[in-house]
């Protein structure tokens, strides 16, 4: 069973106390929702809040593993082809300097900015933000700050959008040569999952109240 969000209300003195839609920003009272339960928007159907168990102790678990399988992807060969008695090893630096020359150059810096700096500096401000109230401490200094960067990334950090690429690639070349993949494109493909399933257990709404809570106690 999921809750509906609480009836829109237009009384602006009340505005501590309400929560806003990040699709429609329609107005919500802010209410406790039982855990396991769900509130979602009455007019875009967006899921406000969904408390879950141990969520931010998850979190910050998914996190932890989804930088050490980016370093692993960036460090480890990503897949080797072969063919006709030729082999060539490449991995996502590589891929990032192929494009590092002339007007290419752009191009470069762009692949390294999404699917590996925005991803892992986004990555790194929720293990910031998140981390200390895990352990049941206050948030760390700038927590809110560090918050409000992870979630301005979420759009931009597109690691999943380079491994379907790849994979589309893969069944293009598939029939041209031999394709080994390499211990980074496993990394790559568990980040991935990993991030799905870190994103669905983090619900914005609920953090931003424990920052406040936990900030002014």
């Amino acid at each position: 069973m999921k809750y509906a969000a609480p009836p829109l209300i237009t009384d602006t003195t009340v505005l501590p106390q309400l929560v806003a839609c990040p699709t429609c920003d329609t107005l919500y009272h802010d209410a406790d929702i039982p855990q396991g339960r769900s509130a979602r928007c009455l007019r875009c159907h967006r899921v406000l809040m969904t408390p879950r168990p141990n969520a931010m102790t998850r979190i910050v678990m998914l996190a932890t593993a989804a930088s050490v399988l980016m370093i692993a992807a960036i460090s480890f060969p990503f897949l080797s082809l072969e063919t006709m008695g030729l082999r060539q090893q490449a991995s996502v630096i590589d891929t990032i300097l192929a494009y590092s020359d002339g007007l290419m150059v752009p191009l470069s810096l762009a692949l390294a900015a999404l699917i590996v700096v925005l991803p892992l500096t986004r990555l790194m401000a929720i293990l910031y933000a998140v981390g200390p109230m895990a352990l049941g401490d206050k948030p760390a200094r700038g927590a809110a700050r560090a918050f409000r960067l992870a979630e301005t990334l979420k759009p931009w950090a597109m690691a999943e959008v380079f491994i379907v690429g790849v994979a589309v690639a893969l069944v293009k070349v598939g029939g041209l040569a031999t394709l080994t993949y390499g211990p980074a494109f496993w990394a790559f493909a568990t980040l991935v999952l990993i991030t799905v399933l870190k994103d669905n257990f983090m619900c914005s709404l609920i953090i931003w109240k424990t920052l406040e809570t936990r900030s002014n106690s």
